[in-house]
């Protein structure tokens, strides 16, 4: 359930890599919170900068990354902080699950004792119980014969079980924030389900707020509580799940609802709404809305001028749209081209 505390406050991160070619702005002005219990989902493009968000709350970001703006927890300003207090805050109190988990575990070591090692990073308890705990953990994941299986190697599991022992790793330490980074991304949909169900028994067990990075809207509606869509490195939307599924108020929120498929059209040849074009660059991003090269309700205003993030009808739905209250009401075929999801009527595409 969610609690009124905040635990985590975000406010105008930005993160900026140098390159050759010059400053790539990676993450533009952030700025969230994320209360007690609560699970926000962060969607967006390959490219938006999700990714680099989590990262840079969690200090795992390279020493050339320029980090600006705030992340407070409970109170604990993390951007600057020493090393030896993010790693205190890091692992123990906010948990990162990432996308691979053949990264995150070590080939080399059974994968209990890799837990145990979260476990007794953060706690003085004797090697003894902190593998009980790691038995406990493969337990609650539903990692069959869990004290045999915490002898085995990362190899010996299906990348479903490897994710499941790398959530029971996030969770050794009860912590009070989980940063999932696309953490079913590559795996069937059967298998999704069974990590998406062990995320939401790590939350519950542990009342942990979570932060769930994907591309999938899908996974979002039906684990969320509220919606972060990012586009070119800053926020475009962000509102509850029924605001941003149902009053949508960004164009391009509506071309991702529009371009999934779903099982519950009323027929085969119903039509798919696509965003034409590709993401911009994050070099040299030219002035107006990052959006406008692909936004069907494109004007002058748009190339001038990026739009700030403002309430819409509501104060908790927040939009960059020049022209969002034209959008009430309206759907994503309403706004964007529909081509038919049949492939055989859509020149074969898949």
């Amino acid at each position: 359930m969610t609690g009124s505390e905040i635990v985590l406050e975000v406010k105008d991160l930005t993160v900026s890599f140098p390159t050759e070619d010059g400053l790539v702005r990676a993450v533009r002005g952030v700025s969230y919170d994320l209360r007690q219990g609560e699970v926000l989902g962060i969607v967006g493009e390959s490219g938006s900068g999700k990714s680099v968000t989590s990262k840079a709350v969690m200090g795992l970001l390279p020493g050339s990354a320029k980090v600006g703006g705030s992340v407070r927890f409970r109170g604990q300003e993390l951007i600057g902080a020493p090393e030896k207090e993010l790693q205190a805050v890091r692992g123990g109190r906010i948990a990162m699950v990432f996308q691979d988990p053949m990264t995150s575990l070590n080939p080399v070591y059974p994968v209990g004792d890799q837990i145990a090692e979260a476990v007794l990073a953060h706690n003085d308890v004797s090697v003894a119980a902190a593998r009980d705990r790691a038995v406990e953990l493969l337990t609650m994941m539903q990692i069959p014969r869990a004290r045999e299986r915490a002898r085995d190697y990362p190899h010996e599991f299906s990348g479903g079980m490897r994710q499941r022992v790398v959530i029971a790793t996030a969770m050794a330490n009860d912590p009070d924030v989980i940063i999932a980074d696309e953490p079913t991304t590559a795996l069937d949909v059967t298998v999704q389900a069974q990590v998406l169900e062990a995320l939401e028994t790590a939350r519950s067990a542990t009342n942990a707020a979570m932060v769930l990075i994907t591309h999938d809207l899908g996974v979002v509606a039906g684990t969320a509580d509220r919606v972060l869509v990012m586009y070119a490195g800053r926020p475009v939307e962000l509102g509850d799940v029924d605001d941003i599924y149902y009053e949508a108020r960004m164009p391009y929120t509506l071309g991702l609802i529009g371009s999934l498929p779903r099982l519950d059209t009323a027929r085969r040849g119903d039509r798919l709404v696509p965003i034409t074009g590709s993401p911009p660059s994050l070099l040299d991003l030219p002035p107006g809305c990052p959006f406008a090269p692909r936004c069907p309700l494109r004007r002058e205003q748009c190339d001038e001028l990026e739009p700030d993030v403002l309430a819409t009808s509501s104060p908790d739905h927040l939009a960059a749209c020049h022209f969002s209250a034209e959008l009430a009401g309206r759907r994503p075929e309403d706004v964007f081209v529909a081509t038919s999801a049949d492939p055989e009527t859509a020149g074969g595409r898949s």
